[in-house]
């Protein structure tokens, strides 16, 4: 019987979840999901001092709103209190600490890992000499061969120590022999993928002050959670070897790995904040939609079959597939995701929209918002540009009187010309006229724009003499949406005051 498909999101609190994380994270969601296995959340804070106060918290909270619902691991309850929900935990690996002691005592007593007791300025000199010798910076080995009795003493001392790994030491027979004993990391999506363990320090798996290096704390954590499949980012693969000793160190079988292709800018540099924001948190809080952004996520990387672009959470899970994804790095595309953005926007029912931009707009009357959004749900690329645009329709902006003047821009070919102070205040007063005679009840987009049509047709005036001074009149501002629509939003008693004072300012 195949054992169940278990994998696992492993962030560490440092700050706000990268874009580049939530990636891995789905990844992981969307295989367990698509297998009927198993999604484990797990937080790896054995680094005290990079935790960011509050990150755990905010990790979960954002992985919550991104709808990556996970099986097991650390949870938040109506109080905003951590808990746990599933089983193997403590899933916060500082609560797991004597565990990986445990761990590693028993490497220690055999043989397989052994005390270092070099100090600090030691490994600096060590470290300076072999930069200078142009050779790779690692441990000598000197705390390698301790006898029981020069160890026993050291400990009694209580002198600062690590806990290292014996890297099995390679001492070809002959010159001709090939250096080093190979570790194979089966990669799935780059096949195998080849280190030699000379090139393999003796790594670190306790640090001096009692906490495990991500490298134990991950190894172990991952076999007790019965992890059957590791994703993660390809940053990680040159520690994977590593990885594979310490499980054939322990006599335990490794879990499959896939290891993910960079984010990268426009200019194929490492995304980073330096070219833009990379949390999470800032494109929500920009009014990015979830499910926009689970969607372009998902494609930086992967290629669906058919060249599907537009995808559901649900459809992620049947369609997603390791295999289709790519080796090369992944674009991190703005502009696609502003599209993907607008997609999502446009099929959110009104209501549910405003209900959405409340945290953008909390002190509007849901009625006008509601209008507002008719107007302008089609031009937004995310939901924080309505408070820009909701302006308009909340204060007149001051504007200089020259701008009520149309002025034809595109020459006699567009069949239009320039308007004049004059014009423009006779097409408003006679707009005023007009709409004055519009019931409250009919105060409606078809009907104004009716109006303002017939003030054109009916005093020889050109639709740049009417629309534009009316447009500009309502919305103080060159560029706008449609006078009708304003007007709608607006109702017609806030309408004809801002026509009134436009009326005023050029006369």
């Amino acid at each position: 019987m195949n054992k169940k498909i278990k994998t696992r999101f492993a962030p560490s609190p440092t700050g706000y979840l990268h874009i580049g994380g939530l990636r891995t994270a789905l990844y992981s969601y969307l295989y367990a999901n698509q297998h009927k296995g198993e999604f484990v959340l797990r937080i790896e804070d054995t680094d005290q001092k990079r935790e960011v106060k509050g990150a755990v918290e905010a990790l979960i909270a954002t992985l919550q709103k991104m709808g990556l619902d996970w099986d097991s691991g650390p949870v938040l309850d109506s109080s905003l209190n951590l808990g746990e929900k599933g089983q193997n935990g403590p899933f916060l690996q500082s609560k797991r600490v004597d565990l990986y002691q445990e761990y590693a005592d028993e490497l220690i007593g055999q043989g397989k890992a052994y005390y270092c007791f070099c100090t600090e300025e030691r490994l600096a000199t060590l470290r300076e000499d072999q930069e200078a010798n142009k050779q790779a910076p690692r441990y000598d080995g000197l705390c390698r061969n301790l006898v029981g009795d020069e160890i026993e003493e050291k400990l009694k001392q209580g002198l600062p120590r690590v806990v290292r790994l014996k890297i099995p030491e390679n001492r070809p027979a002959s010159a001709e022999a090939s250096a080093g004993k190979e570790v194979v990391v089966h990669d799935l999506l780059r096949g195998d993928v080849h280190f030699k363990t000379t090139e393999i320090d003796d790594q670190v798996l306790i640090k001096s002050d009692g906490f495990p290096t991500y490298h134990l704390a991950n190894v172990v954590d991952d076999h007790l959670m019965e992890i059957t499949h590791v994703i993660r980012g390809e940053e990680w693969l040159p520690s994977t070897p590593k990885h594979i000793l310490l499980y054939e160190a322990f006599d335990w079988k490794a879990p499959e790995f896939a290891h993910l292709p960079l984010l990268l800018n426009a200019d194929k540099s490492k995304l980073s904040k330096r070219q833009g924001d990379v949390a999470v948190e800032d494109y929500l809080a920009k009014g990015y939609l979830p499910e926009a952004l689970i969607n372009y996520v998902a494609l930086l990387g992967w290629h669906p079959q058919d060249n599907q672009e537009v995808f559901s959470l649900d459809q992620l899970i049947k369609d997603f597939s390791l295999e289709r994804v790519q080796k090369a790095g992944a674009v991190f595309d703005l502009e696609k995701l502003n599209w993907f953005n607008a997609y999502y926007i446009k099929q959110l029912s009104d209501e549910e929209l405003a209900e959405r931009c409340k945290e953008f707009l909390p002190n509007i009357n849901q009625e006008i918002l509601v209008k507002i959004l008719k107007i302008e749900k089609e031009r937004l690329n995310n939901l924080s540009e309505l408070g820009e645009k909701a302006k308009m329709f909340l204060e007149l902006p001051e504007y200089n009187s020259e701008i009520l003047v149309f002025s034809a821009k595109g020459g006699s070919a567009s069949g239009r010309k320039k308007s004049t102070k004059e014009t423009s205040l006779v097409a408003l007063e006679k707009v005023l006229e007009k709409l004055n005679s519009i019931s409250e009840q009919d105060w409606q987009k078809e009907k104004i724009k009716a109006c303002l049509t017939e003030v054109v047709g009916e005093n020889s005036l050109t639709n740049g003499d009417v629309f534009w001074p009316t447009r500009v009149a309502v919305s103080g501002l060159e560029k706008s949406p449609a006078p009708e629509e304003i007007m709608w939003v607006l109702g017609k008693e806030e309408s004809l005051s801002r026509i009134k004072i436009a009326v005023k300012k050029l006369s």
